[in-house]
């Protein structure tokens, strides 16, 4: 039976994680009726809503991985890992395209390259999305791969016989799997930073030459600046909180059944929540959705 303590955070998890589901299933809704209505949806409206998708997925399957790993229905759970690290690499690859997006329309630039970009990104981004979900499906397939040789290394053990081969496939199946995962995080990783520093680069450049020019204090390109580091900085504490539970998993140091495994899971999905909310917040087409379902709720 878990503790108190455990439970009160097991119900935290719970509840922020059908908030995020219902947060993600209210910008799926609206920027698919957007969809319907009018045969398209712009390059950034595209990616906000194959992440709201993939982290409503995420979402789900983070509840149902933690509570049957806490009844200890583990034989369900190699399963549903393989969907859990499809959905999860999913997001992290869809907000680092966010983040190279913002970048490319906001800075200021004259770098040819950037201005190519420009031209291109619109063109770009639903060849982007479906390279993710490649990539992604090819993670999750070696990752099955991966349960696959373990879970048969380990039934094929004998305790009464020689079982050095076992430690040794184990290790290597483990080593591969690091590595597949490193590589899967470290490079959207590194597409955001290069992306959040040079905004913030662009951004720096451009007050200078505003202090010169002194426009008013409503500058367009400033606010676009702001509102964009806003999102992106929620971002950052998403991907470090993120990569702090990798390397806590990694090294085994909570169990399901200890509390700290179910802070751990608290801070992470609260993360991506406030990064959702941030995006609900800074798109004009979703924040006046959500002030009418809001008078409607409160007419009624």
């Amino acid at each position: 039976m878990p503790s108190s303590t455990t439970l009160i955070f097991m119900v935290i998890f719970c509840l922020e994680s059908l908030a995020a589901m219902l947060q993600n299933g209210f910008m799926i809704t609206v920027l698919g009726r957007e969809w319907v209505r009018c045969q398209a949806l712009s390059a950034g409206d595209m990616i906000v809503t194959s992440l709201a998708v993939s982290r409503f997925c995420l979402h789900g399957m983070g509840i149902l991985n933690n509570f049957l790993a806490s009844f200890k229905f583990c034989y369900h759970i190699g399963y549903l890992n393989i969907f859990w690290n499809f959905f999860n690499s999913l997001s992290v690859w869809l907000t680092s395209w966010l983040a190279v997006f913002y970048c490319v329309k906001i800075s200021s630039f004259s770098h040819p390259v950037f201005f190519w970009l420009k031209w291109r990104i619109s063109w770009l981004v639903p060849r982007l999305l479906v390279g993710s979900l490649i990539i992604c499906g090819l993670s999750a397939s070696f990752f099955a791969i991966e349960q696959a040789v373990n879970l048969e290394t380990i039934n094929s053990q004998n305790p009464h016989g020689n079982c050095t081969a076992a430690p040794a496939v184990l290790t290597f199946s483990r080593y591969y799997f690091s590595c597949n995962v490193g590589f899967m995080w470290l490079i959207p990783f590194l597409l955001f930073l290069v992306s959040i520093f040079l905004l913030m680069f662009s951004l720096c450049r451009h007050m200078g030459h505003m202090r010169n020019g002194r426009p008013g204090p409503g500058d367009p390109s400033i606010q676009a600046h702001s509102m964009a580091l806003k999102s992106l900085a929620f971002f950052f504490i998403f991907y470090n909180a993120y990569f702090l539970s990798l390397i806590i998993s990694a090294m085994k140091i909570t169990t399901i059944q200890s509390h700290w495994h179910w802070v751990r899971e608290v801070l992470t999905y609260a993360s991506i929540y406030l990064h959702s909310l941030i995006l609900v917040l800074s798109s004009p087409k979703l924040r006046k959705a959500l002030k009418m379902c809001l008078l409607c709720a409160a007419s009624s």
